[in-house]
């Protein structure tokens, strides 16, 4: 009678949880059969390794801002602007700046409002444009934001230093990184007595692309008469991060 009990309540339970698991299964969307595969085993060793790359900046962004403001009619806000702006892209053009490396980024104009006795009224118009320029040789930053200032440009957003082909430096990045993966395998193996196959697998989880660095500008002034500035790009460091697989002997 006992055994008879028991024997009822594993199965109850087997039960309860063949229909939870079931619930899981429909809940969740899981594909099923489901195998659960034990690492234990395991015959390979895995081994990260790391490598990076430094490397100067061969392009640059010069974001050059036109700002107008208070003026009587939208019209006369946009044709300041435009003259400014056709003086800034005629004096790249004289540099040897490329059509294509020459955008108008952004182009605004809106109203100024005057609050008086509860009420907004219309004060006169503002109006802003920025020019990006992309400049292929970085030793020509300091004389591109000259120009665009004596043009007329009175600000200057950004100074942006990148690399225009960042996977010829990943591919010297993931190189140093299998050396630096296999060198502490190596190690690896001889600290713990094990002999190392050959490579079954490689991922790499990590080739990161270098984020434009804003460089520093320094003049005495802008929008001319104030000498070129000093203009620092500095490095970037290109990395690859690899994951070698090797099999246990």
């Amino acid at each position: 009678m006992e055994k008879a009990d028991n024997f009822s309540k594993n199965f109850l339970i087997a039960v309860v949880v063949g229909v939870a698991a079931l619930f899981v299964i429909k809940y969740f969307d899981i594909s099923y059969p489901l195998t659960v595969v034990s690492t234990s085993k395991s015959t390979e060793l895995a081994v990260v390794g790391e490598g990076k790359v430094e490397v100067s900046p061969d392009t640059a962004y010069v974001d050059a801002g036109i700002t107008v403001d208070n003026r009587g009619t939208v019209k006369e806000v946009q044709d300041t602007i435009n003259t400014i702006n056709n003086k800034i892209i005629n004096a790249l053009r004289d540099l040897g700046i490329e059509k294509a490396d020459i955008k108008t980024s952004n182009y605004s104009v809106y109203p100024n409002y005057r609050y008086d006795n509860n009420v907004n009224t219309i004060n006169g118009y503002n109006g802003n444009a920025t020019v990006e320029v992309k400049v292929r040789d970085t030793q020509m930053v300091s004389t591109v934001i000259e120009a665009v200032t004596s043009a007329g440009a009175n600000q200057i957003q950004g100074v942006r230093f990148s690399i225009d082909k960042p996977e010829i430096f990943r591919e010297e990045a993931r190189d140093k990184a299998i050396t630096n993966a296999k060198e502490q395998a190596e190690k690896m193996a001889k600290n713990l007595g094990i002999k190392l196959g050959k490579i079954v697998n490689i991922v790499e989880s990590s080739a990161n692309t270098p984020v434009p660095l804003f460089g520093k500008a320094m003049a005495e002034g802008l929008g001319g008469g104030g000498g070129a500035p000093i203009v620092e790009q500095g490095t970037q460091t290109v990395t690859s991060v690899v994951t070698l697989y090797f099999e246990k002997k």
